[in-house]
């Protein structure tokens, strides 16, 4: 296969391209779900091919193929290259930032390869789960899901890369759902939307402890179905880091995305407040907020060796001691502001181009423990695991839905639980309000898998590390 690669290469120089790559991927997945103790569905698919990317006179071109014979990829490459003649002709040019060339392997970090464990044992493990939260009685739904995937690539471009990587991926959760008078609460774990992942293998499963979960959860569950709602108005609250992880995903991910910067976002889901003048300007969040894009992280699910534009992965500071100071770039919008390609380009799959994604997004730990974070509370809240968001277009305003809070009285947790909580706030206003991050005993990397972007849509698996964190003065109400 890289022979064929380095072959279209070679032919694509010749025929005056000032740019071209190739990327070879295979995935391999496998996704299982159980209901009730019994399995709902499971799917196992390879997927393989193409993708080649040309730029000429300033216009780029792409085209993939599945049929991996050295004719069929060339014809690929022709196709990329009459569509970058014909983009050539438009007034706006692409230029990209320079970048060396690298021959290099990269390997994810996994102790056991997750397609070598029996489908039995996967199976056995959620149904013991799901039938333990079955135990309650008001659970009437319980449901566990794995997702396991396993990325190969050879990325060669025209400027010597030639970069091999093997990516395995594994994740699991499961959730409780009670139902009593008419109402239904949802109690999830290790994190909401189908659990937690990483680049690692079976262990990391393993780790999650699902069985050893499950009957705090169920109890959880049935718990909310009796709880109060809070009283809507302003309180300190502590958030957790489930719960941050989609706040630093919604309101510092992707607002620091460059390309939804200049626009290329606006039609689909919009732009950012984040503007090139407030670079190395803006007040972000207050002086202990630091959030860095880190793709270096090992286990990370936004990790890896090389971007799909062959940039090394890297780390970077996105908000450094509260002030704005970059963001998450690729090559062509780099490019437009003088600077380097930050290793941010990732496509779904062969078939996709590489746009600006995240990568691991992280909230940079403090130096407080939990319990200090809330004993400097007279009242207010423990926020615990998403369960709904919405945020504008420009990524200012902001409210987030959590599946439970817990009241905190006298700087000490009462045990006494409230549902369907609700907060608001604008994303400056809301960090600069942050005065404690949690350390590093508490921060994890937490794994989103279905980040959403681009048209046509690519979905990323992405990840956030953070620690709880205390915000003074926040609007929290009712979910309806």
């Amino acid at each position: 296969m890289k022979d064929i690669l380095r072959d279209v290469m070679n032919y694509l120089k010749s025929r005056g391209a000032d740019y071209a790559d190739a990327r070879f991927e295979e995935h391999e997945m496998e996704n299982l779900t159980v209901e009730n103790s019994a399995l709902r569905s499971f799917s196992y698919d390879v997927d393989k091919g193409v993708g080649v990317r040309v730029l000429i006179n300033g216009g780029w071109g792409f085209a993939a193929t599945d049929k991996l014979t050295r004719d069929h990829i060339l014809g690929a490459a022709k196709l990329a290259l009459e569509i970058a003649e014909e983009s050539s002709k438009r007034s706006s040019k692409v230029e990209l930032s320079t970048e060396d060339p690298h021959v290099d392997t990269f390997q994810s970090p996994f102790e056991k390869d997750p397609f070598d464990i029996s489908l039995g044992e996967k199976l056995d493990l959620l149904k013991e789960a799901t039938s333990v939260l079955l135990r309650k009685e008001e659970v009437k739904r319980a449901v566990g899901n794995m997702d396991f995937r396993k990325i190969r690539k050879v990325f060669v471009n025209s400027e010597g890369s030639d970069i091999e990587q093997l990516v395995v991926i594994s994740g699991a959760g499961i959730s409780a759902y009670a139902v009593s008078d008419g109402d239904f609460q949802v109690r999830s774990y290790p994190s909401s939307f189908g659990g937690d992942y990483a680049t690692r293998g079976w262990e990391f499963v393993e780790e999650l402890n699902l069985v050893e979960n499950a009957e705090k959860v169920a109890q959880e569950a049935v718990d909310l179905l009796k709880a109060q709602e809070i009283t809507p108005g302003e309180y300190d609250v502590v958030i957790d880091g489930q719960q941050m992880a989609l706040q630093v995903h919604e309101s510092c991910g992707h607002p620091t995305e460059l390309d939804r910067v200049f626009g290329y976002e606006m039609s689909f889901a919009g732009g950012s407040f984040l503007q090139p003048d407030k670079l190395g300007k803006l007040r972000y969040g207050s002086e202990i907020v630091s959030i860095t894009a880190d793709a270096t992280i090992p286990g990370g699910l936004g990790s890896f060796g090389y971007d799909d534009e062959g940039v090394k992965a890297q780390r970077s500071f996105l908000v450094k001691d509260g002030i704005f100071v970059g963001y998450l770039m690729d090559r062509q919008t780099a490019a437009k502001l003088g600077l380097r390609s930050n290793g941010a380009a990732r496509a779904q799959n062969w078939r996709h181009i590489p746009i600006v994604r995240m990568t691991n997004i992280n909230l940079l730990p403090g130096d407080k423990t939990l319990d200090e974070l809330i004993s400097e509370i007279d009242y207010g809240f423990l926020l615990s695991m998403n369960k709904s968001w919405s945020i504008d277009d420009m990524r200012v305003n902001f409210q987030f839905a959590t599946e439970i809070a817990y009241e905190i009285k006298g700087g000490k947790l009462t045990g006494r639980i409230f549902r369907n909580p609700v907060y608001y706030g604008k994303t400056t206003e809301f960090w600069n309000s942050c005065d404690g991050i949690a350390n590093e005993d508490h921060w994890h990397v937490w794994g989103l898998p279905n980040c959403g972007k681009g048209q046509p849509g690519q979905v990323m698996y992405v990840g956030h590390g953070t620690s709880p964190a205390r915000f003074r003065k926040i609007k929290v109400g009712v979910a309806k």
